[in-house]
């Protein structure tokens, strides 16, 4: 997750109810965990691309179904870790369930998706990791790089088990089975130039 602003060295503390009315009146977005608010951090034109390129065809392949995508402007709170985050991407289906009857706050997320940035891909692989699987609703997170065509994916498997799956070359694609939608990596990147050549998976390549 990336947005470009300012970065803030230290988080500050406060707490939920002071974090709240706090983001209502801030110029940038900030994330919360623990009392701790921390400044989100600047964001590339690759990231937006991508971010962009995954909502479109999300919401095209959701266009007659009950469920919507939704901007990283779309809070949602982890009641089980006290904390607040912003994904890039965020689908759910059926009525938004608004936390504490906030309407700027989600609470029922079925997919979320991380597109990676040099300064939050460990936040993203590991502390919101461990966040997002305790979300009842969430059914699959996935994490896309943003140098090379490779996209991981987790899926819940049974209520405290996930499973891991990875998918590299632009001629691969994936599927999310909670909305029924696959994706194809050379649609997530398109009008992308990468860092890395992975037009094939390298690991299906013999030595």
């Amino acid at each position: 997750m990336a947005v470009a602003q300012p970065q803030q060295q230290e988080p500050q503390y406060m707490t939920e109810a002071e974090y709240l009315e706090f983001e209502e009146s801030s110029e940038f977005k900030h994330e919360y965990v623990n009392g701790r608010v921390y400044a989100m951090s600047g964001g590339s034109l690759r990231h937006g691309v991508i971010t962009v390129n995954i909502s479109t065809d999300l919401n095209i392949q959701l266009e007659d179904r009950d469920c919507k995508v939704s901007s990283p402007d779309t809070r949602i709170k982890i009641e089980a870790m006290k904390s607040f985050r912003y994904p890039d991407v965020t689908v759910y289906c059926g009525e938004e369930d608004y936390v504490d009857n906030r309407a700027d706050i989600l609470g029922n997320p079925l997919v979320i998706v991380e597109v990676l940035s040099p300064s939050t891909a460990l936040t993203d692989r590991n502390e919101k990791l461990e966040e997002y699987i305790k979300i009842e609703t969430l059914q699959e997170y996935v994490l896309v790089s943003q140098d090379e065509a490779k996209v991981e994916i987790f899926t819940r498997h049974e209520a405290d088990k996930w499973l891991y799956s990875i998918v590299k070359g632009l001629e691969n694609s994936f599927e999310l089975p909670s909305i029924g939608c696959k994706l194809e990596l050379s649609r997530i990147y398109r009008k992308v130039q990468l860092d890395r050549d992975t037009t094939s998976d390298d690991s299906n390549k013999p030595d």
